[in-house]
């Protein structure tokens, strides 16, 4: 029993460990900070569009450093933003497809709550899609999950079993409810915003 736990745990680690290197802290001032996923090694950078308050917000590097970012396109209604950095050789993301998630599946939220760097929190997906009963969200596309999403996760992101992104921390809906948006509808913008600069699925 107990050799099965600790593998449980080496697992678990060895998921967030992967998803934390692919994880920036972006800033913005004395507005706060929230989290955001490394999309492609050469420097584009996804978040929520609610984190993105200034044209350059600050971007901090899992390595520590500070850099300036641009920002390329924002949609609002699906709260995402994109940025893009001077660098290259950036770990990154590996994106996964939220339109194979199922309810009951376990999932972890990761992000920077509190100002606590790559802070991960275990849960499990509640369902997806515009129309959940209970979970207000407009009529946007959402996956919700069950577990604690705090300021400083949004812009983090949601991963599976496997490590791969399924959604884009955004907000909370209630005390044991967060929301994600969907990867695919982060994939979906990307494309739309860069057009044949979009990078493929990793």
């Amino acid at each position: 029993m107990n050799t099965l736990v600790e593998q449980i745990n080496e697992d678990l680690s060895a998921i967030v460990a992967r998803a934390q290197a692919g994880l920036v802290q972006i800033r913005n001032g004395h507005l706060g900070a929230g989290a955001g996923a490394v999309w492609h090694p050469d420097g584009l950078i996804v978040t929520n569009a609610h984190v993105v308050r200034l044209r350059r917000p600050a971007i901090v590097l899992a390595d520590g450093r500070t850099i300036p970012a641009r920002l390329l396109a924002v949609d609002t209604d699906n709260d995402l933003a994109a940025l893009e950095v001077e660098e290259h050789g950036l770990p990154s993301v590996s994106l996964g497809a939220s339109r194979q998630v199922r309810p009951g599946q376990w999932v972890v939220a990761i992000g920077h709550p509190w100002g606590v760097q790559g802070a991960a929190t275990v849960g499990v997906v509640i369902g997806q899609g515009n129309d959940l009963p209970g979970v207000s969200a407009g009529r946007r596309e959402i996956l919700a999950v069950s577990l604690h999403l705090r300021p400083g996760h949004s812009g983090g992101v949601v991963v599976d079993e496997s490590g791969r992104v399924v959604g884009i921390n955004t907000m909370m809906a209630g005390p044991d409810v967060g929301l994600a948006v969907p990867v695919d509808v982060a994939k979906r913008f990307v494309k739309r915003a860069l057009g044949s600069r979009a990078p493929t699925s990793n």
